[in-house]
């Protein structure tokens, strides 16, 4: 037990853990990749020149049963100093930060999706049985009806007349759709995801513009991969 402490989350308290391992000529470390909670960690032991091994927990396994964190680091360490564990792959810089803005956006995208779903439920609660009469309720012809709706207009054939020309339904089949109950609760809910679906839209086209920033850096900055993408 003399061997072991116990540190703090702050960026203070992991800072002074690594002085705690140089004090003892500690050159090298093995952590478990668990959840997020190593990232810190990590991103300072690498930064206070240690060699740090990162291995999947599940290499890491002790006996079943009960245990505690103080028995789980000892064993880490029992594997590390005989040389048992292999560190698990990490990207460069570069890609880990692109994969946080592509994840970001499929997050994003998700909760588009699920608006998108909420909209098209209070849409049919209207009896507005626009998901019938258009390929895409979030089409541009679906939008311009559901924002018109949403402006409170509620006149069938003026709704009809968003039609956009590509729309295989004729302007007279799309107003028949369209024959509302006047629900103002369901209205006021399909004006709610109207608005959440647009906000998740804004914020997928300000990922994106990162994203396409970040690639130009990237290939900028690598000759080898420039080539590679011209060849392309």
């Amino acid at each position: 037990m003399e061997d072991v402490k116990e540190f703090g989350v702050y960026a203070e308290d992991l800072v002074a853990l690594c002085h705690w391992l140089h004090s003892f000529g500690i050159r090298t470390v093995a952590m478990e990749s668990t959840g997020d909670y190593w990232q810190s960690l990590y991103a300072v032991l690498i930064s206070e020149g240690f060699q740090v091994i990162l291995c999947n927990g599940k290499f890491t396994k002790n006996i079943k049963g009960k245990k505690t964190d103080i028995q789980d680091c000892q064993w880490i360490q029992k594997l590390h100093s005989i040389g048992l564990l292999s560190g698990s792959f990490l990207p460069d810089e570069a890609t880990e930060q692109l994969r946080t803005y592509c994840r970001n956006r499929s997050n994003l995208l998700d909760s588009a999706a699920s608006a998108s779903k909420k909209m098209q439920k209070f849409l049919r609660l209207l009896n507005l049985r626009l998901d019938i009469v258009v390929h895409d309720t979030c089409g541009q012809t679906g939008l311009s009806i559901i924002k018109a709706i949403c402006s409170g207009e509620s006149d069938p054939a003026k709704l009809a007349s968003l039609r956009h020309y590509n729309c295989r339904k004729s302007e007279e089949e799309i107003a028949k759709a369209l024959q509302s109950n006047g629900r103002k609760d369901y209205l006021f809910a399909l004006e709610q995801e109207l608005e959440m679906y647009e906000y998740f839209q804004s914020k997928i086209n300000l990922c994106d513009i990162e994203i396409e920033k970040m690639l130009a850096r990237t290939i900028d900055n690598d000759d080898k991969k420039e080539t590679t993408l011209y060849r392309k």
